[in-house]
């Protein structure tokens, strides 16, 4: 079965029916759920399981210590080096489940930072990720930076700014192209 790198939005602490339907459909199927431990998405997503008695979960923490691990599942911690927990801090657990991940499925808010990082991780090592766009209540593949791209520009003009200034977004779907370029 495969690994899925869950994410998301620490503003969407909800699962609607669509998203729920969605994580009955990987139980069923006895996928492997890597899943964070923030408060948001993380949560709601780890509740849903929980209730569930969903047993094929990851929590992946910061220096050992999970701050929501609802259904006491196994831990994978990441250590830091003692680095401050800032936006960088929390990205390196993200980049680490990108990379154990077969593909990824992202709530996202079209503001957070953190939710699009993971999704350009996945991209970037040739994965794909299926957002769950809130803004308009739709499923979204993902699996180029021109999608990547397609998928930002429904965001307004101070979220596009700022998830630049943050996560590079330009310069990174420029890289992505000019990396696939030297293999083609």
């Amino acid at each position: 079965m495969s690994n899925v790198f869950f994410g998301g939005s620490r503003k969407l602490a909800r699962l609607n029916p669509a998203l729920r339907t969605r994580l009955r459909n990987l139980i069923t199927n006895g996928h492997t759920v890597l899943i964070g431990d923030a408060n948001g998405a993380d949560k709601a997503v780890q509740s849903y399981l929980a209730q569930e008695g969903y047993k094929n979960v990851r929590v992946y923490c910061m220096d050992g210590e999970c701050r929501n691990n609802v259904g006491s599942w196994e831990t994978v911690a990441i250590d830091s080096g003692g680095k401050k927990r800032d936006f960088a801090y929390f990205a390196m657990k993200d980049a680490r489940m990108s990379l154990d991940a077969d593909y990824g499925f992202m709530i996202w808010d079209g503001e957070s930072k953190g939710t699009l990082n993971n999704v350009l991780n996945l991209i970037q090592q040739g994965k794909s990720a299926l957002v769950y766009f809130s803004p308009t209540r739709e499923f979204v593949s993902v699996k180029s930076k021109d999608e990547v791209a397609a998928l930002v520009s429904r965001c307004g003009t101070d979220a596009r700014e700022a998830l630049n200034k943050t996560i590079k977004l330009e310069k990174r779907t420029a890289a992505a192209e000019q990396s696939a370029l030297k293999f083609a």
